[in-house]
């Protein structure tokens, strides 16, 4: 499992026109199963990604983000094991 962080290089206002197909990019992944949550940060400077799938399948994934296109925003893929849930989130740990 991944989580993906996007922090903004570039104001607000040039972010906010990549929004549009960043979001398109955001469905297309769920829809393929591959992400699992994902929002903003609080304050707004960036956003948080959670991830299933392989890194090669997640570092494609975050190369055709219209935001990495774009050059607005940087990100760090950091993969980890959950070992441990929450109720009703056990299909998320892996043995």
């Amino acid at each position: 499992m991944f989580v993906i962080t996007l922090t903004y290089k570039a104001p607000l206002e040039q972010v906010d026109e990549h929004l549009g197909g960043h979001v398109a990019w955001l469905d297309r992944n769920y829809a393929a199963g591959l992400f699992l949550a994902s929002g903003r940060q609080v304050p707004r400077t960036g956003g948080v990604i959670l991830s299933g799938g392989s890194r090669a399948t997640v570092e494609a994934a975050v190369a055709q983000d219209p935001f990495a296109v774009a050059g607005v925003a940087d990100y760090q893929i950091v993969e980890f094991t959950a070992t441990k849930t929450a109720a009703g989130l056990e299909k998320l740990a892996e043995v």
